[in-house]
């Protein structure tokens, strides 16, 4: 009977132990501003960059991992350090195919040692135009007429 008594208190102390820990919210958090950027309609050969503006809201060190993308077409750039809690940061995307047209929806995984959040998607969203033809001005040669003698005769 004394064996179940003590078996019970080591169990019961060590659930007590566990619940204090997961409670203290020890650990670094990620927190984005937003986590999808509609660029709408992006000129041809224009600007595909967006900054994803993000803060370490733990009371630990948050650490981001190498991210990875949905395609080559898509490349992030993080910070290697650490991001101290309360610090903020970015994450520069960019889509470099800004000279092909037509949509695309791509997202860049974002990999960390938060907490809650560990990973976390990040999506760009828009649309590359056409590109605009330059239309040569034409000259008028009325009635065949040379530059240099506009008379047609």
């Amino acid at each position: 009977m004394k064996k179940l008594l003590v078996s019970l208190l080591v169990l019961f102390s060590v659930t007590l132990y566990v619940n204090a820990q997961e409670v203290s919210g020890n650990g670094p958090e990620i927190e984005f501003e937003k986590t999808t950027h509609q660029f709408g309609e992006i000129p041809f050969k224009g600007n595909g960059v967006y900054e994803f503006v993000f803060k370490n809201t733990g009371n630990e060190p948050l650490i981001l991992s190498q991210p990875k993308s949905s395609c080559g077409c898509t490349v992030p750039e993080w910070p290697k350090k650490p991001i101290l809690p309360g610090e903020t940061d970015v994450i520069k995307v960019t889509y470099k195919y800004t000279d092909r047209p037509g949509s695309f929806s791509k997202y860049v995984t974002i990999f960390s040692n938060a907490k809650v959040n560990n990973v976390v998607k990040l999506y760009i969203k828009g649309k590359v135009l056409e590109e605009q033809k330059e239309a040569l001005p034409t000259k008028n040669n009325f009635m065949n007429a040379s530059p240099v003698n506009n008379s047609g005769n």
